[in-house]
């Protein structure tokens, strides 16, 4: 990047973000430390003030504009970083045909995000309905997601992983909130490697979140080289579910998909109403059933531990352990056939055995993608195994609407689940005003949904944290669980329907709402703590991906990320598949361009999105001891995975967190 464009890109980002221009003395320092000059070369009349005063404010200023850690030493890439990213999102500039300034005018015209991953051919594709839309009169915006773009060039070790591993930057993240809240549409391009990015899901998420309140946007997908049977993480799934959807196989699909999205767009802007009606495809295995279409999983054979003395990974060698199967990405619930999950002892038996018991609850409690999810599913398989209907629910699934006050809540509950036990639609002839919801959603459970049948119903609810937001209604809720919870065990005449209940109830973070003791079901039945990985269960692990990682990696790797279930998976896939090494991992995982950028950014932007929380972890990790913190705030980091509790203090998960967050975080102004 040339010096004086450098400058011309730096001055215009400012004078956007804060209303001015760089003055005389900040141009001076920024074209000087360009070129590598000292303060004192720079300004030899009062150097110290330069460094200090002046040159201090200028990187702090870079570095809120650029939202991330900016200092003398490193702003030329983060600026070459930036520059790449505007440029990419805006490679085909906005063409207005003759129709375009009409739609304005008559104010009908339509903004669509495309999220896409950043490389082919999702990112031409993308790139073809980015011009083509433009074109065509419409606001178009593009933003890739997933891990930055590596190509780990194989055999040339002796070079710096820098030279090794190519990167492209993603959006800044202020432009995807205000893009997202802007738009008409998310067209989603869903491969089967964006499928697994926590960016696309995430950006799916608040897509859906947004339509629940302002009827925008609605939600298209084209699935590129992904078919309507490819399996799909459990969330991914319902996000998906009702969406319009296409396929793409090959660039003669083009034509067809893009005349029937604009088609699409032609007739909302006739109406003036967002509208989504296109043929819809299926999405997969249905979530009815969580992998119900995945044999038994047999138990794996423990491997023999293999000492490795070198100091490096070496892949597939004649001395290294054959893997027990072919390597999975981590994808959210691990499948009930994979070779690749870990078993909790003695967690597993302890539900398995408890689950057969009349009236049994069990509560599972786990930061974020700890396998809380996974240990469910396994819990519904066994109990369907035994002849029991199970119904897996996620609260994180359901719109904002639904929690308007416990009428919809309860009505809301009753129907999914009657629908994934395919039952008629009774809801109406039970719900009356005679009775309060409560009332009307026990007459409905004894009537209808446990009276359906002689065998045991199991409700496996997931992500129930999302009650906590409502304590208005989550008091009466959580009390409905646990009233239903006692009435199978009071020996009376309704005793023996109840025991026919047994609950899973699965959630983040502790209760941190006041709940009556004697009214809460989280307080009674067994309860499961899912605890990080161990030393000894990542080096299993590591050998059944066929690496022979010694006990110092293992040890290396668990200080930069702990025993986190997926961020060891992913690690020990990318070594597997030989696109990244220890070595490289370890020097990038903090960065950008970094293995782990598409987790950071997803937990960087929802703690934008909560800046007391984003306050409270900045002190998290920017203190070299345990601080203490309000109980909600500690909760609520809890949860996201990002802290550990020791009684009253709080302390960085992990170093790739106080790492990443101590450097973003301290720009006191994240946006």
């Amino acid at each position: 990047m040339e010096i004086n464009e450098a400058l011309r890109f730096i001055d215009n980002l400012i004078f956007v973000k804060t209303g001015k221009h760089l003055n005389d003395l900040e141009r001076e320092i920024f074209l000087g430390s360009w070129e590598g000059k000292t303060y004192e070369d720079i300004y030899p009349l009062n150097p110290q003030y330069v460094e200090k005063d002046v040159g201090y404010k200028l990187w702090k200023k870079l570095s809120t504009v650029l939202e991330e850690r900016v200092s003398k030493k490193n702003f030329k890439g983060a600026i070459e970083r930036a520059q790449k990213q505007e440029s990419h999102s805006a490679e085909v500039p906005p063409l207005k045909d003759q129709n375009h300034s009409q739609k304005e005018v008559e104010g009908f015209t339509k903004r669509i995000f495309i999220s896409h991953r950043a490389q082919e051919p999702d990112r031409g594709l993308a790139t073809q309905f980015y011009e083509t839309l433009n074109a065509s009169g419409y606001t178009a915006f593009m933003a890739s997601v997933g891990a930055p773009t590596r190509d780990v060039q194989k055999g040339e070790g002796q070079r710096h992983s820098s030279e090794k591993i190519g990167w492209s930057a993603p959006p800044l993240l202020s432009q995807i909130d205000t893009e997202l809240q802007q738009c008409d549409y998310f067209l989603l391009l869903i491969s089967p490697q964006t499928a697994v990015s926590e960016m696309a899901i995430e950006e799916l998420r608040r897509a859906k979140e947004l339509r629940s309140i302002q009827n925008k946007p609605a939600v298209l997908t084209i699935r590129v080289n992904c078919p309507s049977n490819t399996p799909l993480n459990h969330d991914l799934r319902s996000y998906l579910d009702g969406n319009e959807q296409f396929e793409w196989n090959s660039p003669a699909d083009t034509p067809s998909i893009v005349q029937k999205i604009l088609s699409l767009l032609a007739r909302s802007v006739e109406s003036g109403v967002v509208e989504a009606d296109l043929t819809r495809i299926s999405v997969g295995i249905p979530e009815e059933s969580i992998d119900s279409s995945l044999e038994k999983p047999e138990s794996l054979t423990p491997l023999i531990s293999q000492e490795d003395e070198g100091t490096s990974v070496i892949l597939h060698s004649s001395d290294a352990p054959l893997p027990v199967a072919e390597p999975e990405l981590p994808n959210g619930q691990v499948r009930l056939a994979s070779a690749f999950y870990v078993e909790r002892v003695p967690y597993e038996t302890q539900c398995y055995k408890e689950i057969l018991q009349p009236g049994a609850l069990i509560r599972i409690k786990a930061p974020r993608q700890m396998g809380k999810t996974s240990l469910m599913a396994r819990i519904l398989y066994r109990a369907n195994e035994q002849g029991y209907r199970t119904v897996p629910l996620s609260f994180q699934h359901a719109d904002t609407a639904v929690f308007t006050d416990l009428n919809q809540l309860l009505r809301w509950f009753c129907a999914r689940i009657s629908r994934k036990l395919r039952l008629p639609h009774q809801l109406d002839d039970y719900w009356t005003d005679t009775f309060g919801s409560k009332d009307n959603c026990t007459i409905y459970f004894e009537d209808c949904l446990l009276s359906a049948s002689d065998s045991p119903l199991v409700l496996g609810l997931d992500e129930v944290d999302r009650v906590f937001q409502y304590p208005k209604i989550a008091d009466d809720f959580f009390g409905l669980l646990r009233a239903w919870y006692e009435e199978a065990g009071y020996g009376n005449g309704d005793s023996d329907r109840w025991q026919q209940l047994r609950l899973v109830v699965v959630h983040s973070t502790e209760v941190y709402i006041p709940l009556n003791v004697n009214q809460s079901p989280f307080n009674v039945g067994l309860p499961i703590e899912l605890p990080d990985f161990s030393p000894e269960q990542v080096q299993d692990l590591t050998q059944r991906h066929g690496l022979n990682l010694n006990a110092t990696q293992v040890e290396q790797l668990m200080r930069l990320v702990g025993g986190h279930p997926y961020l060891v998976r992913l690690a020990l896939y990318h070594i597997a598949q030989q696109t990244i090494t220890l070595d490289q991992l370890l020097e990038t995982a903090p960065t950008e361009a970094g293995l782990y950028d598409d987790h950071l950014r997803r937990h960087l932007w929802n703690l934008q999105q909560h800046p007391e929380l984003a306050d409270a972890f900045a002190k998290v990790v920017m203190a070299d001891t345990p601080i203490e913190l309000e109980s909600v705030p500690a909760f609520k980091l809890h949860s996201m995975g990002l802290v550990q509790l020791q009684g009253n203090y709080v302390t960085p998960r992990f170093d790739l967190y106080r790492q990443y967050f101590s450097d973003r975080l301290s720009i006191k102004n994240v946006n």
